[in-house]
């Protein structure tokens, strides 16, 4: 019981914020250096004006000096009992339990202590959040659909009418330019720009395929053949809502690509830079001039662009204009879609945060000690109080007890004087008398005084009995103490010539 009490002491103090030695799992196991830690950063969490050291010097004039501030310290927070620079040089396990359990009561009631916190509050309300998401997802007028695999679907329909290998290097580019910006607008427009980046990617491939230095034409069909595409794209979410499990999967493994593909174009980059460092037959102002064309080329591709996209934003507001015009009910619609879309960023990106608070706090808790749980602990602290009602129950009937044999005493002691009060006197008028009566007065006096002094000595015998027991304490509370003669002699040499070299500094000066 009283190794646990001291592991739980321990364990309040590393989720107070006071850092503890691995090899320290009891109070018995501290030693003066870590004593003095621990109260120092204890002390300093207490009062945050405060800077006491947490480290033990070489000196011993600076050990007491510390030593003597942070009992001082201590006795300024009210502790009982005696506190001096020796219950931090040379502690006892008794001194050293009273200490801890006194240093985490005053932590307790600080408003500086700062607890961890508990992870399973996180989780439950990232459940909570989620699950909300979800149901605002399913409940907005039956709209429900993944922009994510509408995006992957969208890049396989690009990449089915991408441009054939024949073309020309400005037209590569551009083409890939048109397709990205139309996928950079659909994150932006969701549904809206699915539905005409498909169309313009199309017609973008067609037109850069056949010449690169036209502009980029695109037709658009009615609105009956809009309608179905957008019925088609709806369907097709539907169906690749059920893989929500391999999407899961996917998003935790981008990363990992992202990450390796980032590393091998890193690795392909620095592999070029050491050929072209290490390659004498080409100088290196071929290569600056192979750079400066690149440069002015990518100028030129993007002039192109800029021209081509304003076109095609053109034609986009066009279309939203007219779907507005002529179909509201579905402009409504893509409106909802654009706010569900934010808040489902917003939820996304306040679940990310949340799973970074989880797994930091999950490895806090892991690298927290394993202590006994809350009902345990509750359970010993209910045996504890029944154990101290049980305890004070017996002091209660002792005390009663001790009180009636007192009375007792007391009257057979009244009865006793008035006995012998009488006595005395019958024998008195005898001795008057006769002899016989002389003589048995003075066996009566010797009688009496006998046994006065016996009862004397039975109260003295009684008194060294109880003087005995305390100094028999006081005996095993000093064999308990680590007082090491060995570590006095050696601590009284170091200051000896301490002193011996302060006196010779003096003389010097």
């Amino acid at each position: 019981m009283e190794d646990e009490s001291q592991e739980i002491l321990l364990s309040s103090l590393e989720n107070f914020g006071v850092s503890i030695p691995e090899n320290v799992s009891s109070v018995k196991d501290l030693n003066p250096a870590t004593l003095v830690s621990i109260c120092g950063q204890c002390l300093n969490r207490i009062d945050g004006t405060a800077s006491f050291c947490t480290s033990l010097p070489d000196s011993m004039a600076e050990k007491f000096r510390i030593c003597t501030e942070l009992s001082s310290s201590v006795e300024k927070l009210g502790f009982i009992g005696d506190m001096s620079y020796y219950k931090f040089l040379y502690p006892s396990e008794e001194d050293l339990y009273k200490l801890i359990r006194f240093l985490v009561e005053r932590l307790s009631e600080s408003p500086k202590g700062v607890n961890v916190g508990e992870v399973k509050d996180v989780n439950t309300g990232m459940k909570i959040r989620a699950d909300n998401f979800r149901r605002s997802l399913e409940d907005n007028e039956g709209i429900n659909i993944d922009y994510q695999e509408v995006e992957q679907e969208f890049k396989e329909l690009r990449l089915k009418n991408e441009v054939p290998e024949s073309s020309n290097f400005e037209a590569e580019v551009a083409s890939d330019d048109v397709s990205s910006s139309i996928t950079g607008d659909l994150r932006k427009n969701e549904l809206t720009s699915v539905v005409s980046g498909k169309d313009l990617s199309e017609e973008a491939g067609k037109s850069v395929g056949a010449t690169g230095d036209e502009q980029i034409a695109v037709q658009w069909d009615d609105e009956p053949s809009l309608q179905e595409q957008l019925s088609e794209i709806r369907n097709e979410v539907e169906d690749l809502q059920n893989g929500e499990e391999e999407q899961e999967l996917g998003l935790a493994v981008s990363p990992k690509t992202s990450e390796l593909q980032n590393l091998k174009e890193e690795f392909k980059s620095i592999k070029t830079a050491s050929e072209i460092a290490f390659d004498d037959s080409h100088p290196t102002e071929l290569y600056l001039e192979q750079v400066d064309a690149k440069k002015q080329n990518l100028i030129e591709l993007e002039s192109q662009w800029a021209a081509s996209r304003k076109s095609l934003e053109e034609k986009k507001s066009r279309l939203e204009e007219s779907l507005d015009a002529n179909k509201p009910e579905v402009w409504e619609n893509l409106q909802k879609l654009r706010e569900v879309e934010l808040e489902r960023q917003s939820v996304l990106s306040e679940i990310q945060k949340r799973d970074n608070e989880l797994v930091k706090l999950t490895e806090d808790l892991e690298k927290q000690p394993k202590v006994a749980s809350r009902r345990s602990n509750i359970e010993r602290v209910k045996e504890i109080t029944k154990n101290s009602r049980k305890q004070d129950a017996d002091i209660e009937r002792i005390l009663r007890e001790t009180r009636e044999i007192q009375l007792q005493s007391n009257s057979i002691q009244e009865r006793l004087n008035r006995t012998y009060a009488v006595v005395d006197e019958m024998i008195f008028r005898e001795a008057k008398k006769d002899s016989v009566g002389r003589q048995a007065y003075r066996l009566l006096t010797s009688i009496h005084e006998s046994f006065e002094q016996v009862s004397e000595k039975i109260l003295a015998t009684d008194r060294v009995r109880r003087e005995m027991a305390e100094y028999e304490k006081k005996l095993a509370a000093m064999a308990s103490r680590s007082l090491n003669v060995d570590k006095l002699q050696a601590d009284l040499d170091v200051i000896m010539k301490e002193n011996e070299y302060l006196e010779q500094c003096l003389k010097n000066t």
